[in-house]
């Protein structure tokens, strides 16, 4: 067990020693990730102290027998918890363009609803509206409250960002170029599901209403897709 694993078991625990020395010698990853969101309304400590919690979280719900690095765990999480404060102040304002958009989509949806007797498919609002299902899906849901892109999901508890097992730089650990290849490989409903949930921050209640399937539809084409990205990236 590496001194950050012990560490992480210590402060588990309830070491509060460990916790702080944890949060000090990750002072550099937890700014690395804090100064994303600097000039977006907050003050700087506010944001770091934000990051702060974030990684705190990280250390409390890290599974030390997962075999994935924490600092691929941490990230996103930290990440997640500023851009919660961002959104729940306020502070990140959805643009005008996709609020009109929004508005548009609402419209078409609702004559649609009226000449076809039922809700419209995603589908058949892409075709009415010339966009794609996941800029529909992102508009129609851009000022409602989400879940964390990160907070794990599934009957597993099962994180995207799990699939990353490896050490490669926080800075585009989201980013990784072979998780996207991976994505982009999947069927259309599959990549579409991974995409709204995983990169949207979209609950799966949410995702099914906006396929105009239930819930458990989402759950397993979701359980099927990750399957697949784990093939994938084998």
């Amino acid at each position: 067990m590496s001194r950050t694993e012990e560490l992480i078991r210590l402060a588990q625990q309830g070491d509060r020693t460990a916790s702080e020395q944890l949060v000090n010698e990750n002072s550099g990853l937890i700014w690395s990730v804090a100064r994303r969101f600097i000039g977006r309304g907050a003050e700087t400590d506010d944001l770091y102290q934000l990051g702060c919690l974030g990684f705190l979280k990280a250390v409390e719900g890290f599974d030390l027998e997962f075999g994935t690095q924490f600092s691929t765990y941490a990230v996103p999480k930290i990440s997640g918890e500023i851009r919660r404060f961002l959104r729940d102040d306020g502070t990140l304002k959805v643009s005008r363009s996709l609020k009109e958009q929004a508005a548009s989509i609402k419209s078409i949806r609702s004559k649609l609803t009226s000449l076809l007797g039922r809700e419209p498919t995603i589908q058949e609002l892409s075709d009415q509206t010339g966009l794609t299902p996941e800029e529909i899906a992102i508009a129609e849901t851009a000022t409602a409250a989400t879940e964390s892109i990160h907070q794990e999901t599934g009957e597993d508890g099962f994180c995207l960002e799990n699939v990353l097992t490896d050490t490669e730089s926080e800075e585009r650990m989201v980013e990784r170029i072979a998780l996207r290849q991976a994505v982009e490989k999947l069927p259309e409903r599959e990549r579409l599901v991974i995409q709204l949930r995983y990169y949207h921050s979209l609950t799966q209640q949410r995702v099914a209403k906006v396929m105009n399937v239930s819930q458990v539809q989402v759950s397993r084409i979701e359980k099927k897709a990750l399957e697949k990205i784990r093939e994938f990236m084998r």
